[in-house]
């Protein structure tokens, strides 16, 4: 189970292809190799297919591997953390949300990490849009644990969903020393934080962040979910019109390296991001041609599976976009929109590409995208009341075209 949980932790954290890192592939098929060769228990076998599966990009069918331990093994934290964060890079949400309900009642108070399941569950509560019921389970956490950085990044999601900017604000300053030294989670925090200065408007706040916070820490841990999130922002607070040129070129050298990758279609777009802002115009059209071919290739990977019909025309539109053209931007991502769920992440990481649709929208010469902008808009507004953003777009959008 060592080898289990070492390549497995490798594999799930999607910095590293198997078809690029010949050292684990290796820790792969070794991994393997010793599962058949000893005598072990059902449930360890399970854990070895899975972690197989998920190296050949079958999210899916790994997925099933670790729901079928949690059937009788239902505490079992490392099946559970595995499928969980699976269903995430497939924008599974309900599933994420039912595989912990469904294993809840069996974590009595005294089992180690018991209370860390409330931020579990309060996740998929929020990712499926159960916002009121996704803050009480969360707020339970962290009167169990005050420190758990998943519990508060989770109430983060929710302030943010709901545009709650101020009180999202007031939630993070105040628990800052909890949650500012966990490693995996601190950056990712840190981002939120900066997405209600964005989302107010005020940049100097959220470049603070992203300087001192985001990037040093990405640059320092090469850990994705950090590097997207500093990929995500810059792109963010470009669309809004700052100048962020300079931190592109230093991104790019945390990205560049991983352009053949193609572990998942959602980093492959944020890559895409720095590629573009850098002006790194050779690594965006290798990193889409290498997208296109490997999209031809037959097997089981979910990503590359889907890589035709949603992850090329993602990229093909943030391209056009870049060279504002902004009709043919919105023709490749409309129709996408409500697919864009299959590309992973959370609701609050992909609104990126709703903003990007609503922006070249906005931009387009084409009287029918205008409106359309106007009412995404709407639409927008309706589920995030008061949201700052989205008024000052409106704005924007009504004396561009008045």
């Amino acid at each position: 189970m060592g080898h289990v949980i070492s390549t497995g932790l490798e594999l799930v954290a999607t910095t590293s292809s198997t078809r690029l890192n010949e050292r684990l592939a290796s820790a792969v098929k070794r991994t393997v190799e010793l599962a058949n060769s000893q005598d072990i228990s059902p449930r360890e076998k399970l854990h070895v297919k899975a972690m197989e599966l998920f190296s050949h990009g079958n999210f899916p069918k790994a997925c099933e591997m670790w729901e079928d331990i949690l059937v009788d093994h239902p505490t079992d934290m490392l099946a559970l953390k595995f499928a969980h964060d699976s269903y995430f890079y497939m924008g599974a949400q309900i599933q994420m949300r039912d595989s912990v309900a469904r294993v809840l009642p069996h974590w009595k108070p005294h089992i180690p990490l018991a209370s860390y399941l409330k931020g579990q569950y309060s996740f998929g509560l929020l990712e499926t849009h159960f916002y009121d019921q996704a803050e009480k389970v969360a707020m339970e956490g962290l009167a169990l644990t005050p420190d758990d950085a998943w519990s508060v990044h989770s109430v983060a999601h929710i302030y943010e969903m709901k545009a709650e900017v101020d009180k999202g604000l007031k939630f993070m300053e105040g628990r800052e020393k909890d949650w500012q030294t966990a490693d995996m989670l601190a950056s990712h925090n840190y981002w939120h934080w900066a997405l209600y200065f964005i989302e107010k408007g005020q940049y100097e706040a959220a470049l603070q962040i992203y300087d001192s916070q985001v990037f040093r820490r990405c640059k320092a841990t090469g850990s994705m979910l950090d590097t997207v999130d500093a990929c995500s922002m810059l792109y963010r607070l470009e669309m809004e019109g700052v100048c962020v040129k300079d931190r592109w070129r230093e991104l790019l050298q945390v990205t560049q390296p991983h352009t053949d990758d193609h572990v998942t279609l959602f980093n492959d777009l944020h890559f895409l991001m720095v590629s573009l802002g850098a002006k790194e115009n050779g690594s965006s059209k290798r990193l889409l041609e290498g997208l296109q071919e490997l999209a031809k290739e037959p097997g089981d990977n979910h990503q590359l599976q889907l890589a035709e019909p949603v992850g090329v025309p993602m990229c093909q539109a943030m391209m056009e976009y870049d060279q504002g053209n902004y009709n043919r931007a919105v023709e490749l991502l409309y129709p996408l929109r409500y697919r864009m769920v299959d590309i992973g992440g959370s609701d609050a990481q992909r609104d990126l590409f709703n903003q990007l649709l609503i922006h070249a929208a906005m931009k387009s010469e084409n009287k029918h995208h205008q409106k359309l902008g106007r009412c995404l808009l709407v639409e927008r507004d309706a589920t995030r009341p008061d949201s700052p953003l989205t008024h000052r777009l409106l704005k924007r959008a009504l004396a561009l075209h008045n």
